[in-house]
């Protein structure tokens, strides 16, 4: 009897052993898969052009001895050089080197192009999706210096610096003014 029980306890213990291992095998079973992520990249370049005396585009040259009541070519687009669609926006600061009490930056307009972009906060925001290879249409197309502009603008110095930013169009919005993650503006 005493054998028969030994032997009992061994075919358990056997019996237990291969279920434990059968199921530390199953829970423990893994396979190895190699996954490559590529992410794209949002990419921009702001063009200024001007219309020439030839009647052709060219980059956008600095303009000298303008008299108020003048207006001068300036194209501003922006073209999507990345490989990604984005939402673009501008940023358009006129700076004179005169007195801030002085400087009226009012007295200078643009021909701001409200059908392809829509101004908010200080920005003007492209109202489509930029494609990469695209070419944004013109915010502008012309800077026109007021009549009023008086004796204190003689001989100044007046810069328009047009600053542009782009964030991915992908699951950012359906409107370009929804898009979220825009660079900090510095």
């Amino acid at each position: 009897m005493r054998k028969s029980k030994i032997l009992v306890i061994a075919l358990i213990v056997c019996c237990l052993g291969i279920s434990v291992t059968g199921t530390l095998a199953y829970f423990t079973a893994s396979e190895q898969a190699h996954n490559v992520i590529t992410t794209g990249n949002i990419a921009i370049e702001l063009k200024e052009t001007a219309i020439g005396e030839d009647g052709k585009e060219h980059p956008f040259q600095n303009v000298e001895n303008l008299a108020p009541g003048a207006e001068e070519s300036k194209i501003v687009r922006v073209t999507n050089t990345g490989s990604n669609e984005a939402w673009v926006r501008l940023r358009v600061e006129t700076v004179m080197d005169l007195p801030s009490e002085t400087a009226d930056p009012a007295l200078i307009s643009f021909d701001i192009n409200t059908e392809h972009w829509t101004e908010k906060d200080g920005f003007y925001y492209y109202n489509h999706i930029l494609k990469p290879g695209e070419t944004t249409e013109a915010l502008f197309t012309r800077v026109a210096f007021s009549k009023d502009m008086g004796n204190e603008y003689k001989n100044s110095k007046i810069n328009i610096n047009v600053a542009a930013y782009a964030v991915q169009s992908d699951n950012n919005g359906l409107k370009v003014l929804d898009a979220a993650g825009w660079p900090a503006v510095g």
